[in-house]
């Protein structure tokens, strides 16, 4: 056993998987005032993100709960049902909304009334529902999270040459040093989307709940390998370009559950507009093509990571027109249908 794991390790750490011909992992030591990120380090995403969960923690306790009931919002209690473990195996193997005549055979076994065992299956169901101050405070985990990331990313990245010159992210590869800025802003984004991998249990499931598990492992797949690689460059340009309409979004949803409709209107059109322009404009058009294209000139060869890269980026790309698909279905109708 242990020489298979010695040999399927020797095989992903393969260099002409990660880097261009004529390179070595040996070419990745630091030296002369250059640092190059290090694949051990991808294990403090781990602590990092459940540092990330003691945050969520605290910011929801102490500052979503106060926010909500500020905007009108109102924590409810639902009853729960007298504990009984024949209705309570019947709810979780066979079915939530029970025929007339399984309410009357659990009845007869219960030795209760028809009326307790509707009543019994309709607490049970509620207890499955997420209430409005549930939701509100994901919401708010998130909006003030890709807030963050935005406003970090940002003064992290305007006075680099290649974020206004896109060919300036090959410039000197693969031998770019690693900066602080760029290891924390990595850190920070992989424990969040293990953080949200870790919680998928509780948080609320919602339509796209498979989009969204592949999306947090695509996600993470993608900013480890960039980061093993390094790809830092690109790789910080796609966080950027995914985090800056997410907020918006969290935001509408935030004034969606304290039903301020005309706020929520608003924010969702921005949203809207900085998702198509983010996802269906710089995404494909800007980063994509420098991560296709782009690289032909300066390896004839491409290398395995190539297509890995590329792979995991179409499959995100995948899914912003799913979403994109669905963002305009709600505008369609917000707009016709007022």
């Amino acid at each position: 056993m242990a020489y298979i794991l010695k040999t399927l390790n020797s095989w992903f750490w393969w260099e002409n998987i990660w880097m261009p011909i004529n390179c070595t992992w040996a070419d990745f030591v630091d030296r002369d005032g250059l640092v190059f990120p290090k694949p051990h380090q991808l294990y403090a995403t781990i602590p990092y993100a459940f540092v990330l969960l003691i945050i969520r923690f605290f910011s929801e306790r102490y500052v979503a709960i106060p926010l909500a009931k500020a905007l009108g919002i109102k924590n409810v209690r639902r009853v729960k049902p007298q504990p009984n473990p024949v209705l309570e195996s019947y709810f979780q193997e066979c079915s939530r909304h029970p025929s007339q005549s399984d309410i009357k055979g659990l009845a007869k076994k219960c030795n209760c009334t028809v009326h307790l065992v509707e009543k019994w299956f309709r607490r049970r169901r509620n207890l499955e529902i997420p209430t409005v101050l549930q939701k509100f405070k994901e919401a708010f985990w998130r909006f003030s999270f890709y807030l963050t990331s935005s406003i970090v990313g940002f003064i992290f990245l305007y006075d680099k040459p290649w974020f206004y010159d896109i060919w300036q992210t090959w410039v000197g590869y693969p031998f770019q040093t690693l900066l602080p800025s760029q290891y924390w802003y990595y850190m920070a984004e992989i424990g969040f989307y293990w953080s949200l991998i870790f919680t998928l249990g509780i948080d609320i499931k919602r339509k796209d709940f498979m989009a969204h598990v592949v999306h947090h492992l695509a996600a993470i797949g993608l900013m480890s390998g960039s980061w093993c690689g390094n790809y830092v460059r690109l790789g910080t340009l796609v966080i950027f370009v995914h985090d800056t309409a997410d907020f918006w979004l969290e935001a509408a949803k935030m004034f969606n559950y304290a039903r301020w409709e005309k706020t929520c209107n608003m924010l969702f059109i921005i949203f809207s507009i900085a998702f198509f322009i983010t996802r269906m404009i710089l995404l494909p058009f800007w980063i994509l093509r420098a991560t296709l294209y782009q690289p032909t000139y300066y390896s004839t060869t491409p290398v395995i990571a190539y297509f890995l890269f590329n792979g995991m980026l179409l499959t995100l790309q995948g899914l912003h027109l799913y979403w994109g698909y669905l963002i305009f279905k709600i505008l369609k109708r917000f707009i016709f249908l007022k």
